[in-house]
């Protein structure tokens, strides 16, 4: 190396004995670490949370969180943000919101994941406004929210059944439209295969899938998408 070159800073990790955390994942990617609290006790989702918080970072944030989870939280953070119906937990302030995010259901069923999205674009600090149950079986109920389509910085939609919806969708706008197949749906569903391969080969262009019951990934990608356009 010669004498003007520098050495990059490593990143952090926080070793709390059964995980290493990123504190500082945030500074690269602009999303903390977020804890999977599934196939985690709620003794060490409350572990993972505290030695973030330990690392400095403001808002400590877990996704997947069941009753006995959020009840650990709330015992260690009575102030905690906790969803039950998303299964979010969050210790902490989130950023102001910027922007807007329009979260579309198909029907009612899908409402867990919707949660868990709108749940993850309030902790990433972006704007969001769901609208419930406007799936194709009665199209004009999508066409009535055109115009907030036309309104949003993103969209999110999630869907199950025949995960028809995205498609409609994205034909009606020119914002990024990010579908999400829920696993909802009767036997050959094959609980969202069906609907996430009708949205990977869905004929309008602009969709951007994840994976199935995906919530958590489809908020942080029109989450990214907001911030951006409003840096």
């Amino acid at each position: 190396m010669g004498e003007t070159d520098t050495v990059t800073e490593q990143p952090r990790t926080a070793d709390i004995g059964f995980a290493r955390l990123d504190p500082d994942r945030a500074a690269r990617t602009g999303t903390p670490e977020v804890v999977f609290a599934g196939g985690k006790t709620p003794a060490e989702t409350v572990g993972c949370l505290a030695g973030l918080l330990d690392a400095g970072a403001p808002l400590a944030w877990a996704t997947r969180v069941d009753g006995p989870t959020a009840a650990a939280v709330l015992e260690r953070w009575p102030e905690a943000h906790v969803d039950p119906v998303g299964r979010v937990a969050w210790v902490g302030t989130p950023p102001p919101p910027v922007g807007e995010v329009l979260v579309l259901t198909a029907g009612t069923s899908d409402g867990a994941v919707a949660a868990e999205v709108a749940a993850t674009l309030a902790a990433s600090g972006v704007g969001c406004r769901r609208v419930d149950d406007v799936g194709v079986a009665g199209v004009h109920r999508v066409l009535a929210v055109a115009r907030d389509l036309a309104a949003a910085d993103a969209v999110v939609v999630v869907a199950g059944m025949d995960g028809a919806l995205p498609s409609v969708v994205a034909g009606l706008t020119d914002r990024l439209v990010v579908a999400v197949p829920t696993s909802v749906g009767y036997g050959a569903a094959f609980e969202g295969l069906a609907a996430l391969l009708t949205m990977l080969t869905a004929c309008a262009p602009g969709v951007l899938v994840v994976n199935i019951d995906n919530g958590f990934g489809a908020g942080v990608a029109a989450a990214r998408i907001v911030r951006s356009a409003h840096r």
